[in-house]
This record gives C-alpha cells, sequence and structure tokens, in this order.
C-alpha cells in the first residue's frame, strides 16, 4: 500500500471453520492509512485478520473524511454484532438527528420513488 493514502478503513476478523468475517473496527486516517493499520498491529493484532481500505480523492478534506468514518460508525452501531471497539465512539454531528419516527416528518422531508 503506497504511503501517503487518506480515507477510511475497516478491520475484520475470520471466523474459525468458515469463510466468513466479522467487522472488528471502522476507522479512518487523515494522513496515512498505513500508518493506522500498523499502529493497530501492534496494539490489537489478535483482535484482526485482514482489512479493507479506501482512498479518497485528494480534494476531499480531513473533515469530510471524520464526517464519513462517523456515518459508517453510526451504521454499524445499529447492527447487533457489532464490536464494543466501534459502539464506545458516537458521532457528534449525527446526534442532531433524532427523530426517526416517519410519521411525524412533514411529506416534503420524505422523497418517494
Amino acid at each position: 500500500m503506497p504511503l501517503k493514502r487518506r480515507g477510511v478503513y475497516v478491520l475484520y476478523k475470520k471466523r474459525r471453520g468458515r469463510d466468513a468475517y466479522s467487522v472488528v473496527y471502522i476507522g479512518m486516517a487523515t494522513s496515512t492509512i498505513r500508518g493506522r493499520l500498523l499502529s493497530h498491529r501492534i496494539h490489537k493484532a489478535t483482535l484482526w485478520t485482514h482489512f479493507s481500505a479506501f482512498e479518497v480523492w485528494d480534494n476531499i478534506r480531513d473533515e469530510e473524511i471524520v464526517e464519513l468514518e462517523g456515518l459508517f460508525r453510526h451504521f454499524y452501531k445499529k447492527d447487533p454484532e457489532a464490536n464494543r471497539l466501534n459502539k464506545q465512539r458516537g458521532f457528534k454531528k449525527i446526534r442532531h438527528v433524532r427523530n426517526n419516527e416517519l410519521s411525524s416528518w412533514s411529506e416534503k422531508d420524505v422523497a418517494t420513488d
């Protein structure tokens, strides 16, 4: 992996005896994904076996990478099998979106196909 790649990454743990993987952690790197993966290899080596890395374009700001990570963590947090490492951190900006009752939204707020 090239040295200066920024973006979002996912750590997985391969399940014993199966060709299946569990998401262990979703993270982001605003300087280098490689550095973050090396750090996780040192501190969380027994928790994961594989990873996926998603590089962002050069025109994506660091704040946008942070927001992407926060959104992915929020979605993953709703998974009943979510790993405790991802449940510990929320995403402050998404806390403003609290109303999940579709009936309380106006028709113009809801896009229909």
